[in-house]
């Protein structure tokens, strides 16, 4: 199991990530550009003394992350027609999240194999990104226990 972040903006979620990768014993994929300067010092400052207990692996671009994928990916998506835990996720699966500001763009969202969404009160926008991404893992984690 992997959560991947497309392009993500918030040094801060990149780190609730990878702590949630690390304690979920998934891997973790950040897609770049970033929208912020992504190096060892941000990487330890983010993640504190997670990051040497988690599987990261940074991707240029999508390219080359769609490449590695060997399952399916999943998107959480606003735009997801079928809501997350009717999902029968599977051990290969990437879990994708968008960017924090703008999501993903309509060839991602196109290529992903199922679009799910975590379904909330009406009125309300969306969940953080990082909050997202560990309930998707823990509702992947919890069907394959």
């Amino acid at each position: 199991m992997r959560l991947a972040l497309f392009e993500p903006d918030i040094a801060g979620n990149v780190g609730t990530l990878i702590r949630t990768a690390a304690c979920f014993e998934a891997s973790l994929d950040l897609i770049e550009p970033m929208g912020f300067p992504f190096g060892e010092r941000a990487l330890a400052r983010a993640a504190m003394d997670y990051a040497e207990r988690a599987a990261i692996t940074r991707h240029a671009d999508w390219t080359a992350f769609e490449r590695t994928v060997a399952g399916r990916i999943v998107l959480l998506t606003t735009r997801g027609a079928q809501p997350l835990w009717d999902l029968a996720f599977r051990p290969d699966d990437a879990l994708l999240l968008g960017s924090e500001g703008a999501g993903v763009p309509d060839h991602v969202h196109d290529r992903a194999d199922a679009r799910v969404l975590i379904p909330m009160r009406a009125g309300l926008r969306s969940l953080n990104v990082a909050v997202a991404g560990g309930i998707a893992l823990a509702e992947a984690r919890r069907q394959l226990r």
